[in-house]
């Protein structure tokens, strides 16, 4: 199997659908993570992609009771629903509902200090953690399944995939929360999912990629005015244009007879 290219094509490729969409799953526990005392918020963020891959594993070796989920449970308006639009839509909803709270705690939500409550505010945070996580590995396992046949190329690209995100997630969630304009958009990104996740209940598919370049190119114009920014406050004069006849101060307006 190790020497069979086609394997490592279909590993590669998974492999980077798999971080693509654990993006979401980084800036959600990223903004979750941040309500934390500074010295949990490692341990959450860890034992919350811990709880994602271990989920992940348990569906791939479980992998007749996932395709049994796309199996018709009831019919609501001529839309037949399965198992899987219930755990979309619940978790679409979730999602709404949870970035529009967070939007509003950040935006108009009182100014609190740190309560001395540390374990239930933890225990909280990774019950919520644990809730998104069903619905994203539930949708990573079943994009995995339409990809490969192997389980155990699922298995690894997964285990990868999280390890990168375990690496990866502590300097995300540091940039988006020193950036009060990226965890707003962090939030917006949410909504976003939030919104396909329902779609996706529903039988309204919604191509991935109008998604995430929407959320890659709204980034990269946000680092480009924090950039900007930055240059400007390290100057403490305006920025002036090069001009190559420009006249120097010391030279003369006039020749001198």
């Amino acid at each position: 199997m190790l020497l069979n290219p086609e394997i490592w094509v279909a590993f590669l490729t998974l492999l980077a659908l798999e971080i693509v969409l654990g993006i979401d799953n980084i800036v959600f526990i990223s903004i979750l993570v941040d309500k934390l005392p500074q010295e949990r918020q490692a341990l959450a963020r860890r034992l919350g992609l811990g709880l994602a891959l271990v989920m992940r594993i348990i569906l791939l070796l479980s992998l007749s009771w996932v395709i049994g989920l796309t199996a018709p449970l009831f019919t609501v308006l001529a839309q037949e629903i399965s198992g899987r639009d219930v755990i979309l839509i619940l978790g679409g909803l979730f999602l709404l509902g949870k970035a529009t709270y967070e939007i509003h705690e950040n935006l108009e939500g009182e100014e609190g200090h740190a309560s001395a409550r540390v374990k239930a505010n933890f225990a909280s945070v990774l019950v919520q953690i644990i809730l998104i996580d069903m619905v994203f590995s539930l949708d990573s396992v079943i994009t995995a399944v339409g990809m490969v046949d192997q389980v155990s190329v699922m298995i690894a690209a997964v285990t990868v995939a999280i390890v990168v995100m375990l690496f990866s997630a502590e300097a995300v969630a540091g940039v988006v929360n020193r950036h009060p304009t990226l965890k707003m958009l962090a939030l917006s990104f949410l909504l976003l999912i939030g919104l396909t996740l329902l779609l996706e209940g529903f039988d309204q598919h919604v191509p991935k990629g109008y998604i995430y370049f929407a959320m890659g190119f709204s980034v990269l114009v946000e680092l480009l005015n924090i950039r900007v920014r930055r240059r400007r406050e390290a100057r403490s004069r305006p920025v002036e244009l090069h001009r190559r006849y420009a006249r120097s101060e010391e030279e003369p307006d006039s020749p001198q007879p």
